[in-house]
């Protein structure tokens, strides 16, 4: 009989609900900590997405507003003002956007979906909300069309038919325009679906209908009938109007144009081919691609344009994807770096009856939006303001920092400024609309972006906006030029090998530690000068622990109480000097000790801003390529950097420009004893150190352990670059955590660490997943503090190494660090994420740091040193600490997270956060009213704890994990910002702070400013007199329900939006949510109010004109006859 254990049953109870106050081990009188932060404190709420919209399928401009809009494949809406004012909208259907038309002037928008609904959006708020939808059940929509200053929707359905919606009501009209009615009785054959439906400029009583075939009718809409009909033998794609209504163009499926009078009934009167070659011997050209879109704009002094995408010939195989311009006799081809989806000109009035007079086009591309100048020579491209170039290269990780110091965005933009490109059209950025918040939230904030090709940006992230402030190129350092027989120690990552895959950084110091792909780290310093770097400075490191006692290395020199910053012969720490490069190290002569890039051998010009200090490469041992970089950490007080991954770690000196330490992973535990001071040589204890867990924390971790089995590998997966590629990699990295096979084994794996790993331990050898530096006290009981640095492992053990630093100045060049393991902190379940370290009244202690100094001081030594001096070697607060008080150290881990004192090391908190899930990023973050523990669940949820006592303050099923790409790029940083990849192109920013969340209405841009529309064109006095001119259509009368009747109930359903206050559903709850409310429902009205006021002052000032002109021309004409008019 299986033995019951009351205790486990207990636990898992505890586990079944999330809110569960955490397990209060340990003495409680000593640590009563006041805990400031509340659940009230934190509410969950997206604040803003920037980037590219990803898969863009539609676009719209309102010209008198000056907003843009883009529709997406994913049923995504993104609106673009003035720089700094954009918004996202999401349709809940998630159906590809297929037509957006503007209500051009009203602040709406109507947005036409492939699941055939047509909704209308109200952008008088702030958060854009659908008013009305309407779903067609028998017909598929295909094309829309809203005439301007008209409130009735064409809509073109793919049998042929047109129906008409009033825009106010959402309702059908009876009214409708079958196509066997629109095409001549005698074709038999079915016209296709309707590509375009535009009103004659001049006569809004003619409709044109395209229909796919090739058939294009006049309909007018009075008598019901066709006008006329003009045919082509090839299927059409877009057909536009000259302004005077006479004439209109269409574009072919064979790559041409046809140019038509409404008037003359067989043949067009024109046909180009534009990009087609013209035989001799008057035959038709060669046919070319499709021309999908065409634009004809008229200018009041000048020849008009014709602009269209598409119809380049077949026999440009290779050639990128073209926009052509036409204007009289010159044709200019513009090359796009992608292919376009949709086009618009900007013209200068939103009438269609009056010269258009372009100004400007909107070229949007599958992954960019270019703006082309169509009134300078040349057609040069305006300077993109929006942060739309995220994705130029895949991102493949980020960190995101709020509250930096204040200095760091000016010196950012100063050195990033001198990046520009130079060429661009000098005028103003013509999409102008809109108003920025009014935000009162401004600290500084900083995203930081690693991609692909090796580019880090750093991005101005500061009260909602996004702007890119710098670019690192880091793979600048080594060289490209890559011979075929180094072709094959490449392939460790052979697509992408100088992809970055952690980025670490000190906003205070501005030093900057990459580590990439192919093994490398590279350490920057900030500088404002220029340099020229002769000989790039480079170490190079063997990391490869064979875990069998005959080869193994050992521990670092001597009998291991201090590692020695000189390597011994022979000993694994092999570095060869500074200078030197590739296999002046290589003491084994079978050409393996080969780093996986090469390093510039050449002189390298380094311009202001972040440059090389010093290159640190892995390189390749026996036949094995160098595992890649699982953790890094830098600290600028003591000049160390170091990095871990599956085999151990390194440390690097770079003052020294040394690796101080080069330790296996099992090396780290030292020996059994967790309270022996001076670890013994590590090389003699390949025992099972599995002694250390239950001594320091009775049998809390060997009760039951539920640790991935999978979590090294896991770590080394979430981190891999371009995985953009497949979606669902999960699915196969982490099996549900829960329900493991593989449990049982994982179980004595934690408890006896068996010297020799057999093959199917080998997956979960245990990899180093984090550091942190601090200054705390390092052993059990020690009463002063010392530089310390924490390592975590992948199997959740916390190991300790003190540091003994030279003194500041001379010395520091000289001397060697010492670093000297010190035993175990603490073992918790999972992978080990995130370490913080609290004083003893529950204030967050920073890890030291030193101030930004400018490295490339021109002066002579003694300036140089005078400068450094000057420096405090530490800013750390911890310092100025009583002895006799306590220090808490938080520990986080894919399940749990503890809270220990120091010095006793007893474990006074414990949590645990997820039982069935795993945690993917976890940050202790400050917030205004204190500390708190930030977890991102792979469940989707999103959780806070108190610190110290670690008390659950929220929890938030935000979203369930669907890609690696948001495990890979979540963060959380103080303040309650937190930021991940939505897409390959956007980034989506959320709060989980109440504050913000109340503050967001404010901070939020106005997409719909009051406006004047644009005075009609003049019709002139002949017009007027003879005839011609526009000609008005009471639609009201045709389309009305009295005219046209209703239409059938089951063509379509009328379905009511959420209207309006979309953006108070966070608050929906209680009172606060009823004021908001009330306070947005009264701020609407007494703008509106404001609106109308204004309008009568207008009308009254306009009256008042009128009746002066009126009493000046009485007084005029009053004594003369009517023949002398």
């Amino acid at each position: 009989m299986k033995k019951f254990n009351i205790r486990k049953v207990l636990d898992g109870l505890k586990e079944a609900s999330s809110s569960t106050p955490s397990v209060h081990v340990g003495p409680q009188e000593n640590h009563l900590i006041q805990e400031t932060l509340q659940s009230e404190h934190f509410q969950l709420c997206k604040t803003v997405r920037h980037g590219f919209p990803y898969q863009p399928s539609s676009m719209a401009f309102d010209p008198v507003q000056k907003i843009l809009a883009i529709g997406t494949q994913s049923g995504a809406l993104r609106l673009f003002g003035r720089p700094g004012v954009e918004c996202y909208c999401q349709h809940e259907s998630g159906a590809a956007v297929i037509q957006l038309q503007f209500l051009i002037n009203e602040g709406a928008l109507v947005s036409a979906l492939a699941d055939d609904t047509v909704h209308l959006w109200n952008l008088r708020q702030k958060r854009p909300a659908i008013l009305h939808s309407l779903k067609f059940s028998r017909e598929r929509i295909t094309f829309c069309h809203l005439p301007f200053q008209s409130k009735w929707l064409y809509i073109g359905t793919e049998r042929g038919n047109i129906h008409i919606v009033n825009v106010e009501s959402f309702m059908l009209s009876g009214y409708v325009i079958m196509w066997n009615k629109a095409i001549e009785l005698s074709s038999k054959a079915h016209p296709g679906p309707v590509v375009h439906i535009s009103d004659n400029p001049m006569d809004e009583g003619k409709l044109i209908i395209g229909f796919e075939s090739g058939i294009v009718v006049l309909w007018d809409l009075k008598s019901k009938k066709a006008d006329y009909r003009y045919t082509y033998d090839e299927a059409i794609h877009s057909v536009a109007w000259h302004h005077e209504g006479k004439q209109f163009i269409c574009s072919h499926s064979d790559g041409t144009l046809t140019i038509w009078n409404v008037r003359g009934q067989g043949k067009p009167i024109q046909t180009i081919t534009p990009h087609g070659k013209q035989p001799k011997d008057g035959k038709k050209p060669e046919p070319c691609k499709p021309i999908l879109k065409v634009e004809y704009k008229t200018t009041r002094n000048g020849e008009p344009f014709i602009i269209l995408s598409g119809g380049l010939s077949y026999d440009t195989v290779g050639r990128r994807p073209c926009l052509t311009v036409m204007h009289g006799k010159s044709t200019a081809v513009l090359e796009m770096d992608y292919p376009i989806v949709d086009f618009l000109t900007l013209c200068e009035t939103p009438y269609p009856n009056d010269f258009q007079e372009p100004y400007a086009v909107v070229v949007l591309l599958e992954k960019d939006l270019v703006v082309i100048d169509l009134a300078q020579n040349g057609y040069p491209i305006f300077e993109n303001p929006y942060p739309l170039t995220i994705h130029e290269s895949p991102v493949t990780c980020c960190e995101y920092f709020a509250d930096c110091p204040v200095d760091l965005i000016p010196a950012l933009y100063s050195v990033g400024s001198r990046q520009k490109r130079q060429g661009y059209s000098k005028k103003e950025w013509p999409i102008s609309g809109g108003n920025w918040g009014q935000g009162t939230q401004s600290y500084p904030e900083i995203i930081i972006t690693g991609h692909a090709d090796g580019t880090v940006k750093f991005w101005d992230a500061s009260a909602i906006m996004l702007q890119v402030l710098y670019k690192l190129k880091t793979a600048k350092v080594f060289d490209r030029n890559r011979s075929k027989e180094d072709k094959s120690s490449m392939e460790v990552s052979d697509e992408d090998p100088f992809a970055i895959q952690i980025m670490a950084w000190c906003p205070e110091s501005r030093m900057l530690c990459v580590a990439g792909v192919s093994a490398n780290v590279i350490i920057y310093r900030f500088s404002k000068l220029e340099v020229t770097t002769e000989v790039v400075q480079l170490l190079e490191v063997r990391m490869q622990y064979e875990l069998n006692d005959t080869e193994s290395p050992e521990g670092g020199g001597g009998g291991g109480e201090q590692t020695s910053a000189l390597p011994t012969p022979g000993a694994s720490p092999q570095t060869s000097g500074p200078p030197s490069h590739p296999s002046t190290s290589s003491n084994n002569s079978d050409g393996g000790n080969m780093p996986c890039l090469k390093v510039r051998s050449t002189p390298m010009k380094q311009s202001p801003g972040y440059q090389v200090d010093l290159v640190v490469q892995l390189v390749w041992v026996s036949g094995e390529p160098p595992q890649q970089i699982t953790s890094l950490a830098l600290n600028s007080s003591y000049g160390l950097v170091v990095f871990g991954n599956s085999n151990g770690l390194a440390v690097v000196d770079y003052v020294q420009k040394t690796v101080v330490l080069n330790l296996g992973t099992v090396e780290l535990y030292g020996s059994n004893d967790p309270y022996q001071r001076q670890p013994r040589s590590p090389r003699k204890t390949r025992q099972p150190s599995g002694g250390l867990c239950d001594i320091n924390e009775g049998s809390a971790t060997s009760e039951d352990r539920c640790k991935s089995p999978t979590s090294a590998k896991m770590s080394r997966k979430l981190s891999l670059p371009t995985e953009l590629k497949p979606d669902l990699v999960l699915l196969s990295v982490c099996p549900p955590r829960g329900a493991n096979p593989l449990d049982h084994r994982d179980n004595s794996f934690s408890r006896s660490r068996s010297s020799s790993v057999t093959s199917i331990d080998k997956e979960a050898k245990e990899a180093i997943s984090s550091f942190h530096f601090c200054e705390t006290f390092a052993r059990k009981g020690d009463s002063t503090l010392t530089p310390c640095l924490y390592v975590g492992t992948s199997l959740g053990t916390v190991l300790t190494l003190a540091l003994t630093l030279p003194p500041a100045g001379e010395q520091r060049q000289l001397q060697p660090v010492i670093i000297s393991p010190t035993g175990m902190l603490v073992r918790l379940k999972g992978s080990h994420l995130r370490m913080a370290f609290l004083d003893s009244t529950g204030a967050l202690l920073p890890p030291a740091f030193d101030p930004w100094y400018e490295p490339n001081v021109t002066a002579d030594g003694e300036e140089r040193e005078k400068v450094r001096k000057r420096r405090p070697v530490s800013v750390s607060p911890s310092t100025s600490q009583d002895l006799n008080e306590s220090q808490y150290a938080v520990v986080c881990s894919e399940k749990q997270a503890k809270v220990i004192s120091l010095p006793s090391q007893t474990c006074i908190y414990k949590h645990s956060i997820t039982e069935t899930s795993f945690i993917l990023r976890a940050d202790v973050v400050q917030m205004s009213q204190g500390v708190c523990l930030a977890c991102f669940c792979a469940n989707g949820h999103i959780m806070t704890l108190s610190l110290p006592g670690l008390r659950p303050l929220m929890d938030v099923n935000y979203l369930p994990l669907t890609d690696m790409r948001i495990a890979r790029t979540f963060c959380f940083t103080n303040l309650g910002q937190a930021m991940y990849l939505c897409s390959p192109t956007e980034i989506q920013r959320i709060t989980y702070s109440q504050d913000t969340c109340e503050n967001l209405q404010e901070m939020l841009g106005e997409l719909f400013t009051p406006v004047e529309t644009p005075e009609a064109p003049n019709r002139g006095f002949f017009k007027g007199l003879f005839g011609g001119g526009a000609q008005s259509l009471d639609r009201e009368e045709l389309f009305g329900e009295v005219a046209a009747g209703r239409a059938s109930r089951s063509l379509a359903q009328h379905i009511p939006g959420p209207g309006g206050i979309e953006g108070m559903k966070g608050a929906a709850s209680g009172v606060v949510g009823d004021l908001a409310r009330a306070r947005i429902a009264l701020d609407e009205r007494g703008q509106k109010l404001g609106e109308l006021e204004e309008r009568t002052a207008a009308m009254m000032a306009s009256a008042d004109s009128f009746s002066k002109h009126a009493h000046e021309m009485m007084l005029k004409c009053k004594d003369k006859k009517w023949y002398q008019f």
